[in-house]
């Protein structure tokens, strides 16, 4: 049995290095996606465009903009002369936001009352505007407070009361990194892409050269062509992670926290699962264009949308979340996050270890017995 399974696995290996493109495209493009969407894709949202309507036109009104500007949230890029520029600003996207201080605003002040600031606010981007309005209300909630303090001083009080205030620890992530975030889904979704595509199409270039009949006629069982087809791309597989690895800690400072046994683990326990899919894939497949087109229908739409790479499961209705337990990368974004970011222990990391592993044996066990249906 070793020696047909070790046959068909030299075989696969020679191969791959008879065909440098697709090795290329195994270890380099993934590393290349990282690089590209590490940077690009960031929930980090600042140097927000605001236009200013400053009707008051007092050293008070003026003070109240120089604290909104001197931070890297908002960039000043428009002065409004008149309330009817602002719809013209936000509609051709000059500025994200206006802020227009009512005249009078530096008297209402002085006589203790509330003033209402007006923020226009562009919300064709729901996520920049409601994070505009957050930073807004910040800028006035820290206004109001630096006010009653001096409020206070004037009258001779302490210029502090009492108050009740959150004061927030951030564990594992305190400097709120999109990247930190973004990398260990970025790593399970172009694993999972280039896994699968990989083995979807070896059983297939099989087919379409006609030499699949020859090794049928074989005394090679199905279990041994399977697994002669799949762990080479285990071997490259982790050659890819590895590299990728490197690069996130190289680029974006995301460095393994955890045990590396674990993450050895839990990506050997991936691999299995997200290479199973593949030869399942190529074994219900004639053609190489097919093969292809169903690995990237089943792997890149399921693992952006229902991994948790970018959106969150918890948020989705409950059937769609009971379908993202199907989706590979789902448990391996989970895992990846834990042991690289919080150095969990293997006691948090179990269901979606054993989510996996079940995954693959049942991707593995359709792909023999389909394999086995067509000898």
């Amino acid at each position: 049995m070793f020696r047909r399974f070790y046959a068909i696995f030299k075989k696969e290996f020679r191969q791959i290095a008879r065909d440098p493109l697709t090795l290329g495209q195994l270890l380099l493009v993934p590393a290349m996606l990282l690089a590209l969407y590490g940077y690009a894709l960031s929930f980090d949202v600042k140097h927000i465009a605001i236009g200013v309507l400053d009707e008051d036109r007092t050293p008070a009104s003026r003070q109240l903009l120089d604290s909104l500007f001197q931070n890297p949230y908002f960039d000043r890029r428009a002065e409004l002369a008149r309330r009817a520029e602002a719809e013209e600003l936000l509609a051709h996207g000059q500025v994200r936001a206006v802020l227009a201080i009512p005249r009078g605003y530096a008297q209402r002040l002085a006589r203790g009352e509330t003033v209402h600031l007006q923020a226009l606010v562009d919300a064709a981007d729901a996520n920049t505007a409601t994070t505009a309005i957050g930073y807004l209300e910040m800028m006035a909630d820290r206004t109001t407070q630096q006010l009653r303090a001096a409020a206070l001083r004037q009258a001779g009080l302490p210029p502090a009361l009492p108050v009740v205030q959150p004061e927030p620890r951030l564990w594992f992530n305190p400097e709120l990194s999109s990247a930190k975030f973004l990398v260990p889904g970025l790593v399970a979704m172009l694993l999972m892409l280039a896994a699968v595509v990989a083995t979807a199409l070896s059983i297939v270039r099989e087919k379409e050269r006609e030499t699949m009949e020859q090794l049928m006629v074989s005394p090679v069982r199905p279990v041994e062509l399977v697994l002669g087809k799949t762990l080479p791309y285990v071997v490259v597989c982790l050659a890819t992670m590895g590299m990728i690895l490197l690069l996130g800690r190289l680029l974006f400072g995301v460095a393994v926290q955890g045990s590396w046994l674990l993450l050895a683990l839990a990506t050997l326990l991936f691999l299995y699962a997200a290479l199973s899919m593949g030869v399942l894939i190529s074994s219900v497949t004639r053609s190489q264009h097919m093969a292809f087109q169903i690995a990237i229908l089943t792997t890149l739409l399921p693992a952006l949308i229902l991994s948790g790479l970018i959106f969150p499961i918890a948020n989705m209705p409950r059937a769609i979340q009971w379908l993202s337990l199907a989706v590979v990368p789902r448990h391996f974004t989970a895992a990846l996050r834990a042991i690289i970011l919080k150095a969990a222990p293997f006691s948090a990391l179990w269901p979606d270890l054993l989510a996996m592993l079940l995954l693959g044996l049942l991707f593995s066990a359709a792909a023999v017995a389909l394999t086995r249906k067509e000898t």
